[in-house]
C-alpha cells in the first residue's frame, strides 16, 4: 500500500495563495515603488511572498528570513493592511508580524543556512520554489526574527 501527502510536494504555485485582483494590485505597486522589477517579475515576488509567509505559519520558531525580493513583497504587501490581516488569518490563523532583526544581530546558523532553513519549509509546505528570487546577489537577508510568525521579542 502507498500513502501518498495531501498535497504532492514542490507542486502548488503559491500565487494560488492570493487573489487575483489582489495579487495584480500588489504587483503593480511593486514594480511602481521598485522599478528595476517589471511587471511579471513582481507577480512572481508576490507568489514568492505567499510561499514564504505560509511556510512560516507551518514553521514557528524556525528563523525563516524572506530573500531582498521577497522582503519587498511582504513590505508592500503590509501596506495593504486589510487584505494582509485577511491573508494571514487564513493561512495561519493569526496575524504574522514583520520584525526585523538589530543590524549586527547574529542570525542562527548564519544567512547561508537560514536561506537553506527557509527554502526548506517552503517544499515541505508544498510551494514550487522561484530559485531566481532566492539566489539573487545579496545572499545576507537577515531581517526577521523566527520568521516574523511568533517572535519572542
Amino acid at each position: 500500500m502507498t500513502i501518498a501527502p495531501e498535497r504532492p510536494v514542490g507542486t502548488t504555485d503559491p500565487a494560488a495563495l492570493v487573489d487575483p485582483e489582489l495579487r495584480e494590485r500588489l504587483a503593480a505597486r511593486i514594480a511602481q515603488d521598485h522599478p528595476e522589477n517589471d511587471t511579471p517579475t513582481a507577480r512572481r515576488i508576490v507568489g514568492q511572498t505567499a510561499a514564504f509567509l505560509a511556510a512560516g505559519a507551518r514553521a514557528p520558531g524556525q528563523f525563516l528570513v524572506p530573500s531582498p525580493l521577497v522582503d519587498i513583497g511582504w513590505h508592500t504587501w503590509i501596506l495593504h493592511t486589510l487584505e494582509y490581516e485577511e491573508f494571514c488569518r487564513r493561512v495561519a490563523g493569526r496575524f504574522i508580524h514583520h520584525i526585523p532583526t538589530d543590524e549586527g544581530e547574529p542570525v542562527p546558523g548564519g544567512p547561508v543556512e537560514a536561506r537553506e532553513r527557509t527554502l526548506a519549509a517552503i517544499t515541505a509546505a508544498g510551494y514550487t520554489i522561484d530559485v531566481d528570487l532566492w539566489m539573487g546577489e545579496d545572499h545576507d537577508c537577515s531581517q526577521c526574527h523566527s520568521g516574523c510568525t511568533d517572535s519572542p521579542k
